[in-house]
């Protein structure tokens, strides 16, 4: 008699009841619908979703449903996409002042499987749609921000030297190295070589060389053609790393962000469909600057007559709106943090900060010299403005500097502390820009394309055909030529399937034209383990084993050549998911996951079926198979 342990079958039910309910969703497919979200962050509430679906209704707009999801964002399930665009046009025309409304898609799938969290297998962009944004860097602006410290470093070390100055100033165009270059004016009878000696670690690697102006002497440090190449390439390798932290911080799932030509980053966003506060907040150039407030200057003095005292700079509180002088030194900024979390403190809402060392260093000192003085905290932000000049429509950068939090000093801190006087939206917003990392150069939106999904259904629906047509050859043909044993194959291979599509569900793995690829790659691949086990089982029985002793030693002996096959089979696959993007490694996911699934189906499960249907016959002779 066959004997297969108790435990292991009930480990197989469990694990299929459980496959099952995660591939359901699956089947119910996907709604248009319109996402409708609080400009300040807060959840939507359930009157205020009644009263939207109440307003829509009203205005002849026609929905399935509305509810609000775990995001505290309302969703408004359509039929079709036009009622789904009639929605968005009604919906915008009275609340877009307090809402931000995008287009989406959203499971069909009754309402309990949301309830148990349970959901569908997200679609990559060729099937599901989504948006494609190509973004352009400003590496002009990086080669000037280089250039900037290089100014900034050599007027401390000329000061700590005292070597009088007259003006320091750099210019940038990027291309040339004569371009590229800060050129430093001295007093008329300035040390020339002493200058060069306090300049040699502050301008290393710069061609330096000297002139005389109208004025007295003067120093020009350029960069090189290589340098300059160089700091590009590094923002655009920065830029797409922070893009890539920003998405992930969004959960979009499988985005793709990913360098296009000399200057330009392609992020694509499956299933986001004109979502303002998605392209608002990856192209934010956001940074933060810690100064003190200079207790000595009037602000509305200095606002009204617009002589701001030497040393400080004209700010305006964003709580109260009021002018606000803040010192010119930069106690730390945003590039100094290592990490940002949204908290709470006695005021409300707060972000919990951290410096690196050499900022928290600093802060340190700033702190024990200041106690009972305020410091402000600067965002600043910088963004593309739409001008017309003489009828033609341009872009011009525009810089917005504002102080969010100005607090007195109570205490010494160094390099953990909190910024206050935010709204939990703001406060979300900052942590997120923060701890994704500042961009190390404006990055501007030059295309934007919404892809729709009706290439996906028409990619979807051929997709779905030959994995139909491909499993009905293959179940035909083992059916046929295994018989009984066949039919056996045959429901493991579609156990497969299901635990297959249960697995990208639960790791929200995004399905694209390569997954499926390669679920119809997995279909064959599952049934190479069955066909080794059968042709092991009627080898034993030419030998002349009795029909039970076959079948344990179909499967025992027949284990080591489907364990190498396939152990060779996924050491490729997970090269591919760990080195590869886009395409690959959506094809690599699904190769992966399946010969795990079809491991454990044909070896645990079919052997499970196998031994519930001959392993009790005592007067067993031959074998359908």
């Amino acid at each position: 008699m066959l004997e297969y342990a108790r435990w292991k079958y009930i480990l197989i039910v469990v694990v299929l009841v459980a496959a099952l309910m995660f591939a359901l969703p699956n089947v119910f497919g996907s709604a248009p619908a319109l996402q409708l979200a609080h400009r300040d962050h807060t959840p939507v509430t359930a009157a205020e979703a009644a009263s939207v679906a109440q307003y829509l209704r009203q205005h002849g707009v026609r929905f399935e449903k509305s509810y609000v999801d775990g995001s505290g964002h309302l969703m408004v399930q359509f039929a079709d996409v036009s009622d789904q665009l009639q929605g968005r046009d009604v919906a915008n025309a009275k609340y877009q002042k307090n809402y931000i409304s995008a287009l989406s898609l959203v499971p069909r799938a009754p309402a309990f499987f949301r309830d148990l969290g349970l959901k569908p297998m997200p679609l990559g962009l060729d099937l599901r749609g989504g948006l494609d944004l190509l973004y352009q860097v400003d590496v002009k602006s990086a080669v000037a921000q280089m250039l900037q410290t290089y100014s900034q470093d050599s007027a401390r070390a000329l000061a700590a030297a005292k070597i009088p100055v007259r003006n320091i100033s750099f210019s940038s165009t990027g291309g040339s190295s004569l371009q590229n270059a800060i050129r430093i004016a001295f007093a008329p009878g300035a040390d020339l070589v002493a200058a060069q000696k306090a300049l040699a670690a502050p301008l290393q690697g710069l061609t330096i060389t000297t002139q005389s102006g109208s004025s007295g002497p003067e120093l020009l440090a350029a960069m090189s053609a290589a340098q300059v190449r160089q700091r590009e390439d590094y923002a655009i390798e920065q830029s797409v790393s922070i893009l890539r932290n920003r998405v992930n911080q969004l959960g979009v799932s499988e985005p793709i962000v990913q360098r296009q030509g000399l200057d330009r980053i392609d992020v694509q966003l499956p299933g986001i469909q004109n979502a303002a506060d998605v392209k608002n907040l990856l192209g934010q150039v956001a940074t933060l600057e810690f100064r003190l407030n200079d207790p000595t200057a009037n602000p509305i003095e200095a606002a009204q007559s617009g002589n701001v005292p030497l040393g400080d700079k004209l700010y305006t509180k964003t709580n109260t709106g009021l002018p606000i002088l803040l010192k010119r030194e930069v106690i730390a900024t945003g590039d100094q943090l290592t990490n940002a979390t949204v908290g709470q403190s006695q005021e409300g809402p707060a972000v919990d900060v951290t410096l690196n060392s050499k900022a928290g260093d600093n802060m340190l000192r700033v702190t024990r010299q200041n106690i009972g003085k305020q410091m402000g905290v600067v965002l600043i932000e910088k963004h593309q403005r739409a001008a017309t000049v003489d009828g033609k429509k341009v872009t011009r950068e525009v810089t917005s500097e504002r102080v969010i939090n100005d607090a007195t000093i109570q205490g010494v801190f160094s390099d953990r502390f909190q910024i206050t006087g935010l709204s939990i939206g703001e406060a979300r917003d900052l942590a997120v820009l923060l701890r994704s990392g500042s961009l190390p150069t404006p990055i501007f939106l030059v295309e934007e394309q919404v892809v729709g999904p009706s290439l996906g259904r028409d990619n979807i629906r051929m997709g779905i055909t030959a994995l139909v047509i491909g499993m009905i050859g293959v179940l035909a043909f083992m059916a046929i030529y295994y018989k009984v044993f066949g039919l056996v194959a045959d429901l493991v291979l579609i156990a497969n399937v299901v635990l297959l599509t249960a697995l990208l569900s639960m790791m929200g793995a995004s399905l694209s034209l390569p997954g499926i690829a390669g679920i119809i790659l997995t279909v064959g691949i599952a049934v190479d383990a069955n066909v080794l086990i059968y042709e092991r089982i009627r080898e034993e029985i030419r030998k002349g084993v009795t029909p039970q002793a076959a079948i344990r030693a179909g499967f025992e002996k027949a284990f080591s050549a489907i364990a190498d096959s396939n152990i060779t089979t996924l050491i490729a696959g997970l090269v591919l998911w760990v080195f590869g993007t886009g395409a690959i490694r959506g094809f690599a996911v699904v190769l992966t996951l399946g010969i795990a699934t079809s491991m454990f189906t044909s070896l645990m499960g079919s052997r499970a079926l196998v031994t519930l249907m001959y392993g009790g016959r005592r007067k067993l002779t031959r074998l359908p198979i």
